[in-house]
């Protein structure tokens, strides 16, 4: 049985040994010349205005968070379509509740205004 799984095991060392002998490569063949433009942060081609280390608002972050959450579960939608004919009524009715469940804590974080850009 484990034989079946000696492909796989020389294919991740070569490729652990090629990003290794690659990494090392450049290394020792690249230049390395520091200034001052190569020490500054690269702002999509305008010069860098301020300090980089800004305080984003938490709500930033809970809005990122969220779309995560329900962009991820709305992703468990397709398997239970591919497979929606064999599950008949019962998979049918645990997706209502896998959906009711997710709207359920979109209406609460909508209403605890969690979603609102000020």
């Amino acid at each position: 049985m484990l034989s079946d799984y000696t492909g796989i095991l020389i294919f991740l060392i070569i490729c652990a040994g090629f990003a290794g002998v690659v990494i090392g490569l450049s290394y020792v063949v690249g230049r390395r010349t520091v200034s001052k433009e190569k020490l500054m942060p690269y702002e999509c081609g305008v010069d860098p205005i301020g300090d980089a280390r800004i305080r984003f608002s938490v709500k930033f972050y809970l809005v990122a968070m969220l779309f995560i959450v329900f962009d991820i579960e709305s992703v468990f939608l397709y398997p239970w379509a591919v497979i929606y004919k064999e599950l008949k009524v019962f998979g049918f009715m645990e997706m209502v509740v896998f959906i009711v469940i997710l709207l359920i804590g979109f209406i609460y974080a909508w209403g605890k205004g969690a979603l609102e850009w000020e």
